[in-house]
């Protein structure tokens, strides 16, 4: 019998660093701007680490992040570029900002009160909300905040974030304005101004800035008309096959009933390594060359899908990243591409094919 790899016994990942890289060079000639990727949330699912130093090789000006321990773990793996924390300041974090020589976003009075109070000129960026509403300064609110700017030594950057930039260019258009008011009525232009997130950073430079803030698309999902190279393919082993009678069900509920005799293949992922409950009936699979259906309901471990085919003990389905894509998948399941990657379990191996 044929030897088979500790960690491809079950579910496993594979990041293709090369096309991460590849995606992210796209961004950078369509907007024309410099790089700030995001690798938040464990970059996106597929290993922050990994990532960011894939992506060195593009010269970033730096890399965002979403809490403190994501910078610190970026810092510990060596990456000395600039990674700003887009959560906005909690000022109890501060000494774990100074000490990691992280960049806090601020868009409240009480945390840029607080980061202005620290010696040093330690750097800063300040988020404007012109329309998001989730955080931020309000565009159109008065405040003593802009006064305060005028001497703030540390005051780095400003930037605000689109909330439908893949899906209403008036929108995008709309908040753009309204950022500039903001920008105009500022004491002085910082050194880095940025909005575009990877579909405003795709539609070309308009909205490009001093810096672009790549995310999704970096890592394989799409984000407007420009298609991604795949950067994940989510694979599982055939852990067992069996043939069901016409009127048998399978798993959970009985959800699914045989319309005819039908080859049942299990495969070793399920809803604890990030394969949604939801694709039950309604989701694909890739195997031995051909798309399968999910039948029956994911389970915690595993899920079924029937076969047309032959298949045999430990073959190798791809859930997501080869014939189904990574957001075909994600639309069978009802969300996003974005959930699907950043889901993946904790014990769900990633296999690097490296950038270089």
């Amino acid at each position: 019998m044929t030897s088979i790899p500790q960690e491809t016994t079950r579910v496993w990942a594979d990041v293709d660093l090369r096309a991460l890289v590849l995606n992210a060079r796209t961004v950078a000639r369509i907007s024309g701007a410099r790089l700030l990727p995001m690798v938040k949330a464990n970059g996106y699912g597929l290993g922050a680490l990994a990532a960011a130093r894939a992506l060195e090789a593009l010269d970033p000006w730096g890399f965002g992040v979403a809490t403190v321990e994501e910078g610190a773990e970026l810092r510990a793996g060596g990456i000395t570029r600039p990674v700003v924390v887009f959560t906005p300041l909690h000022p109890s974090l501060i000494p774990r900002y100074r000490a990691h020589d992280l960049r806090p976003v601020v868009g409240d009075t009480a945390g840029l009160t607080a980061w202005l109070a620290e010696p040093g000129a330690p750097a800063f960026h300040v988020e404007i909300d012109t329309g998001m509403a989730r955080a931020g300064f309000r565009w159109n609110a008065d405040g003593a905040w802009r006064e305060r700017l005028a001497q703030a030594v540390g005051w780095e950057g400003v930037f605000t974030h689109f909330h439908s930039a893949g899906s209403d260019a008036a929108s995008v258009h709309r908040q753009w304005r309204r950022f500039q008011q903001v920008l105009e009525a500022l004491p002085r232009r910082p050194a880095l101004v940025h909005a575009a997130n990877s579909a405003a950073a795709l539609a070309g430079p308009t909205y490009a800035a001093d810096l672009v803030r790549p995310g999704i698309f970096l890592y394989g999902g799409m984000a407007g008309p420009t298609v991604p190279e795949p950067v994940v393919r989510l694979r599982a082993r055939v852990v067992a096959t069996r043939t069901v009678r016409a009127g048998d069900t399978v798993s959970y509920g009985g959800t699914w009933e045989a319309p005819r005799d039908t080859l049942i293949a299990t495969l070793a992922a399920g809803y604890a390594d990030g394969v949604p409950r939801s694709l039950g009936n309604k989701g694909a699979v890739e195997l031995n060359g051909r798309v399968l259906p999910i039948v029956g309901r994911v389970t915690m471990d595993f899920l079924m899908v029937a076969v047309d085919g032959l298949v045999a003990l430990h073959d190798v389905a791809t859930i997501y990243g080869g014939l189904v894509s990574l957001d075909d998948q994600a639309r069978h399941a009802g969300t996003i591409s974005y959930e699907l990657i950043t889901g993946l379990g904790t014990r769900v191996p990633r296999r690097y094919d490296q950038a270089s």
